[in-house]
């Protein structure tokens, strides 16, 4: 499927080493003034090339909007963009037509379609989280309109972890770091010098979300976030709140008290019975390594034949840097999608806009 969401859509199409990437966003409201250099600025916290931390491909990452808005205001139509491509080097890629790079989509896109685009993995690449990026950057236009923010930072790369949680420090970031920024740095270029890679955990957290946001009993909240996080390249696990200590623990302490005030604690992560609780919403994503590394390794051919090789290419030593930007506009996507969800609810609700 290539289209996500309920009633805010984003359907995104394009391959990486294609002319572009490019969406179609369905469901904005009209009326909404969309500020397209903060969506650019968000795309440009993505973009690759701009440190030694990151892939070296060197893409401008400029958007270019085709429909949905008059006068930089939103008419309610879909909003179509594209991201054109202008650094691809598919010669990198020559030496991949015949093989199946471990740990990558090769193997399964091929057996489910009966071939593959080898030139950087096709439609299986990270580039097209470009496109999710500029996506979530349009959801967050309309959550401004009810002063909800969507907070991401890089909490640990291999072992090591953050000594604080400071989203501030994070935006100033080079890694997006929350803390302990030299360390990460460090565990990233001894990845990268031995021609290997690392993975990440990235926490993330919303504020100012109201109570009542989910859409039991199959569509819950925390389903839909964990969903559209794991829909994430290289995501192979998401927590949320307590998240895998809450099974290493009793009901008496992982149960979240409430006195006149609110909750006491904020175990269950924002989210009770798949529903927003107006507590912060927190989130954990687990990124792998980077499967591109710069060792020998042993794998198949498409004749099914056991071959070396060595890979080839621009790649990012550790993904959850820049996945920390795709985490944040995926939950943007989903917190908006909720929003509008939740208008109809209630009778009153209605009411109140037809009489």
């Amino acid at each position: 499927m290539n289209t996500f969401g309920k009633k805010l859509t984003l359907t995104t199409f394009g391959e990486s080493h294609g002319v572009a990437i490019g969406g179609v966003i369905d469901g904005l409201p009209a009326g909404m003034k969309i500020d397209t250099q903060f969506i650019q600025s968000e795309l440009d916290r993505r973009r690759p090339g701009q440190s030694n931390f990151t892939t070296a491909r060197d893409e401008a990452d400029k958007i270019e909007i085709f429909s949905g808005l008059f006068n930089g205001i939103s008419t309610g139509a879909p909003i179509g963009f594209a991201i054109f491509n202008n650094n691809q080097k598919s010669n990198d890629y020559d030496n991949l037509r015949e093989i199946f790079r471990p740990g990558h989509a090769d193997f399964t896109y091929f057996k489910k379609y009966g071939f593959r685009d080898h030139r950087g993995g096709g439609r299986s690449s990270a580039r097209e989280t470009a496109i999710r990026v500029a996506g979530g950057a349009f959801a967050q236009l309309l959550l401004n309109e009810f002063n909800i923010e969507v907070l991401s930072g890089v909490f640990s790369i291999g072992k090591v972890f953050s000594d604080k949680v400071d989203f501030n420090f994070a935006k100033n970031s080079q890694i997006y770091a929350l803390g302990n920024e030299e360390a990460m740095k460090e565990a990233v270029n001894k990845a990268r010098n031995d021609h290997d890679s690392v993975g990440a955990v990235v926490l993330s957290v919303v504020k100012n979300a109201p109570a009542g946001l989910g859409e039991p009993l199959y569509d819950k909240l925390d389903s839909a976030l964990a969903a559209a996080l794991m829909g994430i390249n290289g995501v192979k696990a998401v927590e949320i709140g307590a998240g895998v200590k809450a099974s290493e623990t009793f009901g008496s302490v992982n149960n979240d008290e409430m006195d006149e005030l609110g909750f006491l604690s904020n175990n269950a992560g924002g989210i009770l019975g798949g529903i927003s609780s107006g507590e912060d919403i927190v989130l954990k994503s687990h990124f792998k390594p980077t499967p591109s590394i710069f060792k020998e390794q042993k794998t198949l051919n498409l004749q099914g034949e056991v071959v070396d090789f060595e890979l080839r290419g621009r790649h990012d030593p550790c993904i959850g840097i820049r996945g920390s930007v795709v985490a944040t506009a995926m939950i943007r996507l989903v917190i908006a999608d909720m929003l509008l969800l939740n208008a109809t609810t209630k009778l009153e609700n209605l009411k109140k806009i037809y009489k």
